[in-house]
């Protein structure tokens, strides 16, 4: 599975991002996806995850409500609304999806990672 991830930028404190991530490659292998984040300094952290079967969405709770995770199985594109967003979000964020190889081993694609800068 090959992931893309777009729609990074600079925005305001308080303001609202979108990010997309592309899957391709062998995509009905996919079972869940997620969003990570990685600020200068700090350890990767997962900020939602989705399961592709029955949508079940989870968020840690600094961002719960704030940030929407969804996705388009029709467009194998996995979304990341992020709203009132403060300046601690800055950070990469990542597309990942876990997925079956064809002998059933689980492994994790990563995507190359988008910029999101949030100024106060």
């Amino acid at each position: 599975v090959q992931l893309v991830e777009s729609g990074g930028g600079l925005v305001q404190a308080g303001g609202s991002l979108r990010l997309s991530c592309a899957a391709s490659g062998s995509t009905d292998r996919i079972n869940a996806m997620g969003w990570y984040r990685q600020a200068p300094g700090k350890q990767r952290e997962l900020v939602a995850g989705i399961t592709l079967g029955g949508g079940s969405t989870n968020y840690p709770d600094s961002v719960k409500g704030r940030f929407t995770i969804s996705r388009d199985n029709s467009k194998n594109t996995m979304y990341l609304q992020m709203n009132s967003l403060r300046p601690e979000a800055t950070a990469v964020y990542y597309c990942t999806a876990r997925a079956r190889t064809g002998l059933g081993a689980l492994y994790t694609s990563w995507g190359q990672g988008t910029q999101v800068t949030v100024s106060s």
